[in-house]
């Protein structure tokens, strides 16, 4: 999940049949108008706005199965895009996704807003990992506290840094031939996020019942096909503390014979980096591709 404006997904959200019977759930569950609620959002990963990229992401999937056929043999759900799979692949309800959704956005801002409040996750590209672990054992040397949050592609990556480090962070990036993208907050992936996953355990995943996946599911920690609904449990609640590691997701879908890699959802990073590029057939479902007439989407 990236930035999602509005404007890119609203039509979609309101239009897309697939879309309309999901925001129907939706609304019931949390209380509100999502779309209402995701149009006033100031922040990029609110809760109504977590709640939306579920919907659009489940409603993309339903469409490409429904309109074009697709019977996928893996499936795999980066960062954010893990809860779209357990309820995609048959693990939870709609309902105890969104529930669980909204629950968890909550829980992070509650506390985020008392712990950690001077960490963000700094993301970049154009910094090879042999560049990047020189950098960190500078900040190592310097006693700076660091930690990997994501290894994106061979020169991408997103780490989290205490704010005062991070203008000396963002330099040396940018004097490694690096590119600065996206500073996030709330921050993710840490080890140090222990007392919120146990606190996720107890407050939100307590009571949920997670089924074996239909469609067998990667983990995007370390590559490992996941076939129980237990597995895909544990999944969730690590992707708070163990970095992403999208190599090995990739690795593992090659392993398995996958030659073609539809993205469902608003995709400015996973479905465009060179190591899915170069390895996959990439097919881009998007809200503007579904909201095209029948034949013009077959053809895209």
């Amino acid at each position: 999940m990236g930035a999602m404006p509005f404007d890119d997904v609203g039509k979609f959200m309101v239009v897309n049949p697939q879309a309309r019977d999901l925001l129907t759930t939706a609304d019931e569950v949390v209380g509100y108008s999502v779309v209402d609620r995701f149009r006033e959002a100031e922040q990029d990963y609110s809760e109504a706005a977590q709640v939306a990229f579920l919907v659009n992401c489940l409603a993309l999937a339903r469409w490409a199965e429904d309109q074009l056929g697709l019977d996928p043999l893996l499936c795999a759900g980066p960062s954010f895009g893990g809860k779209a799979t357990a309820a995609h692949t048959g693990c939870l309800s709609v309902e105890d996704t969104v529930r669980m959704t909204a629950r968890l956005a909550r829980l992070q801002d509650e506390y985020f807003s008392e712990e950690h409040k001077d960490v963000v996750t700094h993301s970049f590209v154009r910094t090879p990992t042999e560049r990047l672990t020189e950098i960190l054992a500078e900040m190592d040397a310097r006693g700076w506290w660091h930690d990997m949050a994501c290894y994106v592609d061979d020169d991408m990556h997103m780490v989290s840094v205490r704010e005062h480090a991070l203008d000396w962070f963002k330099e040396r990036i940018r004097n490694a031939g690096g590119l600065s993208l996206y500073t996030m907050r709330p921050p993710l992936h840490s080890g140090a996020f222990g007392p919120l996953r146990r606190r996720a355990e107890d407050e939100v995943f307590a009571g949920l019942t997670f089924a074996d996946p239909r469609t067998p599911v990667v983990s995007d920690h370390d590559g490992t096909v996941l076939r129980t609904g237990d597995e895909v449990r544990t999944l969730l609640l690590d992707g708070i503390v163990r970095p992403l590691r999208w190599p090995l997701v990739v690795d593992a879908l090659r392993e398995n014979g996958v030659g073609t890699v539809h993205v469902a959802g608003p995709d400015n990073l996973f479905g465009r980096v060179r190591r899915t590029t170069a390895h996959f057939d990439v097919v881009r479902l998007t809200p503007r591709m579904a909201l095209r007439p029948r034949g013009a989407a077959d053809r895209a």
